[in-house]
């Protein structure tokens, strides 16, 4: 049976932590910024876990 493959955009926008969460970065920080206040940047800047509803679904697709 050949591997499976790694879903390509998937890799680029998750990454998993060494307890085996799944990261990602905040959406909405892109472009028209100019008109997002200064506390709406801040708090999109970092990472946060996947819920948990979504968990599975990312895992398939890194084929973890």
């Amino acid at each position: 049976m050949p591997k499976m493959k790694t879903h390509s955009s998937a890799k680029k926008r998750f990454s998993v932590t060494g307890t085996g969460k799944v990261k990602r970065n905040r959406a909405r920080l892109r472009h028209i910024a100019s008109t997002k206040t200064k506390k709406q940047k801040r708090h999109l800047r970092g990472s946060v876990v996947v819920d948990k509803t979504e968990h599975a679904r990312i895992e398939r697709l890194l084929v973890i």
